[in-house]
């Protein structure tokens, strides 16, 4: 593949030089301290959910502050703590009732894997310590989310030392499974997820760990109609916990406050985190149903995971008052609504390159897929380094985004995440589109390619 005189060779050597220093953010916008203006195209990892220097939100902390900043969990209960789980549970409507409290996605995740473990302990199948997850997933940085996770270039300094676990295809309708048409996809890999837990034996699987909408790893890949319906009934009739990773995808990002609530159903474990405090604060939860509850209680009392932080009470007020405005602001139906002007506006902005092999997404959770030849979607080659371009050109141009690589074959491929705050303007998503394409068509007339 074509790729410009002198490009370099590693991800490293291009992503080299000082990050500019952030200085200050109003608003959709983000400054750095030589006073240059970015709009946050990606609500930086997909977490600013509604944006820079709120002073509800920050006023809500500073208050938090003045009372308390934080009553240890095994000591004190909460007002924000028990407000904000009310709000959670309440947006997540019916079974998802209780949750632990913790300091973001990965923490999230793994408590989620240990709620599973525990609840099969509770009911005397402590056989069950298996994980089944996804080529092409991303769960997290510690050892047990980054476990389960099909991300090459995150696993890879670390193999050797993590759990064994079982991966499936990615369940992706634009790369179907080898032989498998797109509208095949969803039954394709429901199949393979059962066949995998008759391998494995129900007796030993603990949980099936998806993402409803894939995030980092795969560039925004919705779950294909009917799949999560499946997967649903399979994990049922053999006992297994589903659990919905829903930190990036979740918490309003898709127009719904469970991405999973889109395809009508409902996880038994949900780790969520980014938008539920947009940033402010670091927070997340592992959110579970009453199924699940209902052993804890009756065998130990409750949940056995957690953290010193778990529940910090700043934390959890910062959470509320995001959550407050969101609801009061109705910001999920409007991501709901304006999702597909979101999308026509990148459709316009990238019409005419030929590299843009897929647009897809929810709500504001959008990807582009670029590829070195639409008709066969082969990738470009790695060291071309197109996603990276993407990424430097874009801050150039004033704009952040989120490009990623490797989500072909784990080394190959090349994505842009495109998901701005629920309440970002009119004008804002029309610059952060017009960005974009100019900034997508620098990057790849570096490499030759249009």
């Amino acid at each position: 593949m074509p790729t410009a005189a002198g490009a370099v060779k590693t991800s490293t050597t291009i992503a080299a030089g000082a990050l500019p220093k952030v200085s200050h953010g109003q608003g959709g916008y983000v400054f750095d301290a030589d006073g240059k203006q970015y709009i946050d195209g990606s609500g930086g990892p997909a977490v600013y959910s509604i944006g820079y220097g709120n002073e509800e939100v920050i006023a809500a902390i500073r208050d938090q502050l003045k009372r308390v900043m934080h009553g240890y969990r095994y000591t004190f209960t909460s007002d924000p703590l028990e407000e904000l789980t009310a709000l959670v549970a309440a947006k997540c409507g019916g079974e998802l009732d209780a949750m632990v409290f913790v300091s973001g996605g990965s923490e999230a995740v793994e408590s989620s894997m240990k709620l599973a473990l525990q609840y099969h302990t509770g009911r005397g199948e402590k056989s069950r310590r298996r994980f089944i997850s996804r080529q092409r997933s991303w769960h997290g940085n510690t050892l047990g989310a980054l476990s389960i996770s099909g991300f090459k270039e995150r696993r890879e300094a670390y193999e050797g030392a993590l759990l064994p676990s079982c991966f499936l295809s990615p369940a992706n309708t634009y790369r179907p499974p080898s032989g498998v048409s797109a509208e095949d996809v969803a039954a394709h890999c429901a199949a393979e997820l059962e066949d995998a837990i008759r391998e494995i034996g129900p007796e030993n699987v603990a949980a099936f760990v998806f993402e409803p909408v894939v995030g980092a790893a795969g560039g925004v890949v919705p779950a294909p109609p009917g799949y999560a319906a499946r997967i649903r009934d399979i994990c049922d009739r053999h006992g297994v916990l589903l659990i919905a990773d829903e930190v990036m995808c979740g918490s309003g990002r898709c127009g719904t406050f469970r991405a999973l609530e889109h395809d009508g159903v409902t996880p038994d474990i949900m780790p969520i985190a980014k938008g539920l405090a947009a940033g402010y604060i670091p927070l997340g939860a592992a959110v579970y149903s009453r199924k699940v509850g209902d052993v804890f209680r009756s065998v130990c009392g409750g949940p056995q995971t957690g953290h010193t932080f778990t529940g910090h009470t700043t934390a959890c007020a910062a959470g509320v008052a995001v959550q407050r405005i969101i609801e009061r602001e109705r910001l999920v139906e409007h991501v709901s609504a304006n999702g597909p002007r979101l999308v026509s506006l990148l459709h316009d902005t990238l019409d005419g390159i030929a590299s843009v092999g897929d647009i897809r997404g929810r709500g504001y959770f959008v990807g582009i897929e670029l590829v070195a030849d639409p008709a066969t979607k082969a990738p470009f080659d790695p060291s071309s380094q197109a996603f990276l371009r993407v990424r430097r050109r874009a801050l150039q141009n004033g704009l952040i985004c989120y490009p990623s690589g490797g989500n072909v074959d784990g080394v190959a491929g090349d994505t842009v995440i495109i998901s701005p705050r629920y309440n970002a303007t009119d004008a804002e998503l029309s610059e952060i589109a017009d960005k974009l394409g100019k900034s997508v068509r620098e990057a790849l007339s570096e490499i030759g390619a249009a």
